[in-house]
């Protein structure tokens, strides 16, 4: 059993990134076992769930003529314009029927603001409007964190570099991970994970 100071990051086990889904991950359901067992093994358990607006303007289908997985100026920086997914109540947005969902302490949604994605657990795109994941885990006294889910070089590793600079140790169980990996993201992204001293694991 981990201690009291640990938690169990889950982020986005949702159908549309499992396969089948709109914006499915290759394996994405391959890790469900490994997480469900791990679960076990901690005492603060947080999913996290993308859960956007048919309108969102990270849609590609919002923006006439572009094309999925093309780049867009937003305010705030370049944007991936993805396929519409985990729209708000739909099937696609639900956690994967696997999931073991009635352990979690906290569900987090993320994403639900029209005009600002939202990879990381702890603060949309514009890295600064914040979730409220950072408060919840510090007043439970955690300062370790477990990230696993879905997808390896998105949520999973804008959460992990989010968790850095706010303070935490940080460890991504990449074999309880899978990842995009668009034009080269995720060997990028593994490379800036170790640069912020983010241990990886498995």
């Amino acid at each position: 059993m981990h201690p009291s100071s640990d938690a169990l990051i889950v982020i986005d086990v949702q159908n549309d990134f499992c396969p089948g889904g709109a914006l499915a991950v290759a394996e994405g359901d391959v890790i469900l076992p490994g997480i469900n067992a791990l679960m076990a093994e901690f005492s603060a358990v947080v999913l996290t769930q993308d859960w956007h607006p048919q309108d969102h303007s990270s849609f590609a289908a919002n923006h006439p003529g572009a094309a999925p997985f093309s780049l867009t100026a937003m305010p705030y920086g370049p944007q991936v314009l993805w396929p519409t997914h985990c729209v708000q109540g739909s099937m696609g947005a639900a956690f994967h029927p696997a999931l073991q969902v009635e352990r979690a302490d906290l569900i987090l949604r993320k994403g639900y603001r029209t005009g600002i994605d939202s990879y990381s657990a702890f603060f949309e795109n514009d890295r600064s409007t914040k979730t409220g994941l950072d408060g919840y885990l510090r007043n439970r006294g955690v300062s370790r964190l477990i990230l696993t889910g879905l997808a390896t070089d998105f949520c999973v590793a804008y959460s992990a570099l989010d968790a850095a600079r706010l303070g935490y140790e940080v460890t991504v169980r990449l074999d309880l991970c899978r990842a995009i990996d668009l034009d080269g993201s995720l060997a990028a992204m593994l490379a800036r994970l170790a640069v912020e001293g983010i241990a990886l694991e498995g």
